[in-house]
């Protein structure tokens, strides 16, 4: 944007920003080089030590650092296993401002150079504008722009324009195991004042256009056991002779879903909230290509050509995926046994007004029913291991009204308001525990590879998301009165 277009504070702002970038890239590439992968046992202790640096980071603004321990999980194994501590830190009391909570996390997802990587995803780098590592945009850098922001006014040495609370955590990849029984106990304390929160932990929908995100949806994660007799068998010696698991469990699975990616799990559908006419005008805007969506996945064809189509089936109808299947010979070459076990493992993304219980019901009965029909002797056995609930905002909050200014001061357009096809249960946790809207402003492109090999952000992302998230501050600074009477939120009844 134009600097005449600019307030003479923000000019002095985003100034100071462009001219301190060597600095700001610096300390990404300081926290990329710790190998914090939660997945993984062994790489604990790097985890708990990104914690540290990212305790010590807010420190060094003057922000009081409570880092909270949450004991230790046990593994499949036995082993108890500390968990990283949780970062609840605070800064700014003053009554007259403002309180803002930002969530981000400082654990990844696994990488090795060899699983594809052109460059040690552990070794910040910058090629064409873009920097490559693990990390780099899921979720520290987006969680650094966001200190590098308060950092700026620290170093101009002007008022902070709201109070700031942070909650880092170090799990988020594995779980975020032990963070929402926390954040419930602190409800009425560390919570007592808070706002607002904010997340920046996705991406946009475009590699070039801003948006903000104001839902997604919800994630129910199932497992099918069929299990025959309790020992593995020659396939020559029973092979034909008796009911197979894992002809079974295939059975089971290519039910659920059929070429067209339409669900058959009888119900699924019923409570599925309709779109809204504000909705489709919102698609209208939205800039998205499809041919760079299919490119970007790598297949050769999509299950729907428009965008229109596409956005529907990405954000307002649930989708059922199949992971894999355990207890099956997966090994190269060829084992000719019958395993006595299987287990098939799928999800379904649930969308807004569809309850988990009744997707838990509606998957057990169907399966069920498919299984009763091919009269196997084999038992069968449906859990739901794992279930998070859809989030929804509403984007006529003045929060939302007041990022899309920020935005504009930066890029100089408007965002696109999108919905995210996937998971992030901490929105829909931080909205129902403070009772405040929750708002989602990423700052990484549609292209970042966030999980996949080559993550990366791009200077230009990095440097003026750390501008967005200042002029943030601003525009949330004007809303003082008006937001203690709507920032209470209007959904997910």
């Amino acid at each position: 944007m134009s600097s005449s277009c600019l307030s003479a504070l923000e000019t002095e702002i985003f100034h100071y920003i462009d001219a301190h970038q060597s600095d700001f890239i610096e300390n990404l590439k300081e926290w990329v080089a710790v190998e914090s992968d939660s997945v993984q046992p062994d790489l604990r202790k790097e985890v708990i030590q990104m914690m540290s640096l990212a305790a010590a980071r807010l420190a060094a603004l003057g922000a009081t650092v409570n880092s909270v321990s949450l004991g230790s999980q046990q593994l499949l194994n036995g082993q108890h296993l500390p968990l990283p501590p949780v970062i609840l830190g605070e800064l700014g009391k003053d009554p007259q401002n403002l309180t803002i909570c930002f969530y981000g996390h400082v654990d990844v997802q696994p990488a090795k150079k060899e699983d594809g990587w052109k460059t040690d995803p552990y070794i910040l780098t910058e090629i064409n504008g873009n920097l490559y590592g693990r990390g780099a945009t899921d979720n520290k850098g987006p969680v650094l722009a966001w200190i590098n922001a308060v950092e700026t006014f620290r170093a101009l040495k002007i008022a902070m324009p709201v109070n700031f609370k942070f909650v880092i955590e170090g799990m988020e990849e594995a779980g975020s195991l032990g963070l929402e029984k926390l954040l419930e106990e602190e409800k009425h304390g560390f919570f007592s004042d808070v706002d607002y929160v904010v997340i920046s932990d996705n991406l946009w929908l475009s590699k070039k256009k801003p948006a903000l995100i104001y839902g997604t949806r919800g994630n129910a994660c199932f497992s099918v056991e069929v299990e025959g007799g309790d020992k593995d068998l020659h396939s020559g010696t029973f092979g034909g002779i008796i009911h197979e698991p894992l002809t079974d469990l295939i059975a089971l699975l290519d039910s659920l879903v059929d070429p067209t990616g339409h669900i058959q799990i009888p119900g699924i559908y019923d409570a599925v909230a309709a779109l809204t006419d504000e909705e489709k005008k919102l698609h209208g805007s939205i800039e998205y290509d499809v041919e760079e969506h299919k490119n970007n996945s790598g297949v050769k064809k999509l299950l729907y050509s428009t965008k229109e189509e596409i956005l529907l089936h990405l954000w307002h109808y649930p989708s059922l995926s199949i992971h894999g299947i355990e207890g099956a010979f997966h090994e190269p070459g060829i084992k000719t046994v019958i395993p006595a076990k299987v287990i098939g493992k799928f999800s379904i993304r649930q969308v807004p007004n569809m309850d988990l219980s009744d997707v838990k019901q509606q998957v057990v009965d169907h399966l069920e029913n498919v299984f009763a029909k091919r009269n196997s002797p084999n038992k069968l056995k449906v859990s739901m291991p794992l279930g998070a609930k859809p989030w929804v905002a509403d984007v006529n909050d003045p929060l939302y009204k007041a990022a899309k200014k920020a935005i504009r001061t930066v890029f100089g357009e408007d965002p696109d308001f999108i919905r995210d096809g996937s998971t992030i249960p901490i929105a829909r946790t931080f909205q129902t525990i403070t009772q405040k809207t929750v708002i989602m402003i990423p700052i990484g492109a549609a292209d970042d590879g966030e999980h996949s090999q080559n993550e990366k952000i791009s200077r230009r992302n990095y440097i003026e998301g750390i501008k967005v998230f200042a002029a943030f501050f601003l525009e949330i600074s004007k809303l003082r009165g008006q937001l203690h009477e709507t920032s209470k939120p209007r959904t997910n009844k």
